[in-house]
């Protein structure tokens, strides 16, 4: 049997409900919706494969690089099982007071010479990124970066652990910010949850 991801959905909007300023509940309502959707198709992708048994790599339906079988199936489960991931994170780092301390908040310092530029850095990030942008932690370098994503499977790298996720695609923001997208950045900023940023942050 393959594996099932489960559906968070109601502890995910129980986290931020009422904890995200002039983000509105009805946008997250919304916005879980498609996060649902991700998840039953993450799912019914692995069905689908499990269905198909070992693949046959000799016969060019099932593995070509054109168009086959394994391809479609592969490429599309890492569209949503990242919309899947990225929205489990980008709820999981949301409810707080926006105000980061310890451990995070030194490497913020370290690596960016200030929150202050942190949240310009990011907010640039995001304004500039066609779907995603996200802190990671790069093991090679031992330094925190922001990411940008043009979408829920573009420009994963290796090596490095995602923190914070934001999703600037505009079902996002679009009710409650219309086209001001770095007015929800802003917002966003000032609820983010630091203490679940930081419990993400390797011990190293």
């Amino acid at each position: 049997m393959s594996h099932t991801y489960p559906n968070q959905q109601e502890s995910l909007l129980a986290k931020v409900k009422g904890k995200t300023g002039k983000i509105s509940d009805k946008t997250h309502e919304e916005h879980l919706k498609l996060y649902t959707g991700y998840v039953n198709k993450s799912n019914a992708i692995l069905t689908e494969l499990e269905k198909m048994g070992t693949p046959d790599p000799t016969n060019p339906a099932v593995a070509n690089q054109i168009f086959s079988s394994v391809r479609s199936l592969k490429v599309d489960f890492t569209f949503a099982i990242g919309g899947l991931k990225n929205h489990e994170l980008y709820f999981s780092i949301l409810g707080g007071n926006g105000k980061p301390t310890d451990r995070i908040l030194k490497h913020i310092d370290q690596d960016f010479g200030s929150f202050d530029n942190y949240k310009k850095d990011l907010k640039a990030t995001g304004i500039s990124a066609r779907g995603w942008a996200w802190t990671g932690y790069d093991h090679g370098t031992k330094k925190l970066f922001n990411y940008i994503g043009d979408a829920q499977n573009s420009y994963p790298v290796w090596g490095v652990v995602p923190l914070l996720g934001l999703d600037v695609y505009e079902h996002a923001y679009y009710a409650d910010f219309f086209s001001n997208r770095g007015g929800y950045i802003d917002e966003f900023l000032n609820f983010v949850d630091w203490s679940a940023v930081e419990a993400l942050l390797p011990k190293v």
